[in-house]
């Protein structure tokens, strides 16, 4: 199991630095909520996209069967990536591989922190993270995917 966790782990943290930006705009914003929100469209699945820079938030849309409860998700998924520089699913799986729980340990309020998967660093090359990209409304696992897929499309598409 240690195996296990250790080298999800190492993917994740390959995936925080590969998944990064020269430059980040609002059209950029626009673009890859848009093409989030698509791709979960396609896939059947409702969804709440959210994208933040430097607290600005440059995209918000809840599709047809999320709830406000989507958003509030958000707001706590992100507050662990803006704490820790890591995406959430990275975050609640440290813990995991360590035997212990993030709510119950890491001494934060889970009425405003959740390491459960869907919030991923927005970051620039050279300069970190700027903010977020989030998702919410699937299982976390699949929250997590479906960010890092379509911004691994999205990055390619600029390369």
């Amino acid at each position: 199991m240690q195996d296990d966790y250790a080298t999800l782990l190492k993917e994740l943290e390959n995936e925080e630095q590969q998944l990064q930006f020269d430059a980040f705009s609002n059209a950029d914003a626009l673009r890859l909520g848009s093409a989030l929100v698509e791709r979960a469209g396609a896939l059947g699945k409702a969804v709440t996209v959210d994208i933040t820079r430097n607290g600005h938030q440059l995209f918000h849309h809840a599709m047809d069967g999320t709830s406000p409860d989507n958003a509030n998700w958000i707001r706590r998924k992100n507050n662990v990536v803006q704490r820790f520089g890591r995406s959430s699913w990275h975050v609640g799986t440290r813990y995991r591989s360590k035997g212990k729980s993030f709510e119950a340990d890491s001494g934060l309020d889970s009425a405003d922190f959740a390491a459960h998967g869907g919030a991923f660093p927005l970051a620039l090359r050279g300069t970190g993270v700027i903010g977020t990209v989030t998702v919410s409304g699937l299982p976390q696992q699949e929250d997590h995917e479906l960010v890092t897929r379509v911004l691994r499309e999205y990055l390619d598409t600029l390369r």
